[in-house]
């Protein structure tokens, strides 16, 4: 196995909403996985990185897309839109329902075998690296609780979004996020006005009554209930709340402000929700977190977490932090040639976009230079 030694690191975001910056300058990596934090002088590597003063931040986690097959979307019709998240600096995509597969079944047969076959195509296929991790079944009419047994038993991890189908009023809801919640599987429900044909206004009370894991895109997927409903929703629940890329801005820093006052940032996570009628956004997460720190306040190292951690731990899994045992999923980052910061954390400040030098997922370098951000004034340099 190769060990890597990363050395001269600027600021370290750990993606830990309650530790968000770590004190170190350098991360050695074994076997694809961090196996030390520290100092340079600790480690001894085959190979060796400078950083250069850039930061480093875990590779985010995307927890709201809609893949069909490949790395391609029906929905825009767009080649290549999952490497493009990469070059974005998302390594880890979680589905919320494959929902855009041109003529998607909608009976329980049909269903299930969608679910398992995305969950297995996607297991097997990893573009540029990116973990997909797809195979979520949309809740239909006519699904029963042995079905979603059979669908976990078959390696089935998530539910797609409550709403976007035909299960979609109070009673049925609850009667299948329990079934689904018997069979281990991980589910978020739909809030707001109806995203696509076919799909349900989703109000407080059903939201609330549902106690799904993931509020899904809390600010609107695109449509956003108004301000007073999502304090009720925020304040009526208590597991994740989700804000988007593709929701109503204004709505999302007013989630996040709520959950603030609570002092349970450790609630928010953050997605995209794409692809959609808006595009494919390779970085939305990442201006997400901008709007979030510029417009919304908050630390830098809080909002990496949010696509990091958090989100790692309501989904239960392993990647968005950079601790010992994790996977090598790094991405490195500086403030933009020409911008306001100085760092990776005053260009969040001012609202503007880092420039990416370096993703490496699995301990594995998968792209230099983003080309997709804007260039990075530091970037890593792998010597030996």
């Amino acid at each position: 196995m190769t060990r890597i030694l990363i050395r001269g690191l600027g600021l370290v975001f750990s993606g830990e909403v309650r530790d968000p910056v770590r004190d170190a300058d350098a991360i050695f990596v074994e076997g694809g996985r961090i196996a030390g934090i520290g100092r340079a002088a600790d480690f001894e590597a085959e190979q060796v990185i400078d950083a250069h003063g850039c930061a480093v931040m875990p590779g985010l986690i995307d927890n709201h897309v809609h893949p069909a097959f490949g790395d391609w979307t029906p929905r825009q019709n767009q080649l290549g839109w999952i490497e493009g998240m990469v070059h974005g600096g998302t390594t880890t995509l979680v589905s919320a329902g494959e929902v855009h597969l041109p003529g998607r079944p909608r009976d329980p047969v049909g269903v299930k075998a969608l679910a398992i076959a995305a969950q297995r195509a996607f297991s097997a296929f990893r573009p540029m690296g990116a973990r997909v991790l797809a195979g979520a079944p949309v809740p239909e009419r006519g699904i029963t609780a042995e079905d979603y047994a059979e669908m976990a038993r078959a390696g089935v991890r998530w539910v797609g979004e409550f709403g976007l189908g035909t299960v979609k009023d109070e009673a049925e809801v609850v009667e299948h996020m329990q079934a689904a919640r018997a069979a281990g599987l991980n589910a978020m429900i739909h809030c707001g006005g109806p995203s696509i044909a076919g799909s349900n206004l989703m109000r407080a009370p059903v939201v609330i009554a549902a106690d799904a894991d993931i509020v899904a895109h809390i600010n609107g997927g695109p449509t956003s209930l108004p301000t007073a409903e999502l304090t009720e929703v925020i304040e009526g629940t208590k597991r994740a709340i989700e804000v988007v890329h593709n929701g109503n801005p204004r709505n999302a820093i007013h989630a996040m402000n709520v959950l603030r006052e609570m002092g349970r940032l450790d609630r928010l996570v953050l997605g995209t929700d794409s692809p959609a009628g808006s595009g494919v956004q390779p970085l939305g997460v990442l201006r997400t977190i901008s709007l979030l720190c510029s417009l919304g306040e908050l630390d830098p190292g809080i909002a990496i977490a949010a696509a990091g951690g958090n989100t790692a731990r309501w989904r239960g899994i392993e990647a968005g932090t950079i601790a010992v045992g994790r996977p090598a999923d790094l991405v490195f980052l500086d403030a933009p040639i020409g911008g306001a910061g100085e760092d990776a954390a005053e260009a969040f400040i001012h609202g503007e976009l880092p420039g990416i030098g370096m993703v490496m997922v699995d301990g594995e370098v998968r792209c230099g230079r983003s080309r997709n951000t804007p260039p990075a004034a530091r970037i890593p340099e792998v010597l030996a």
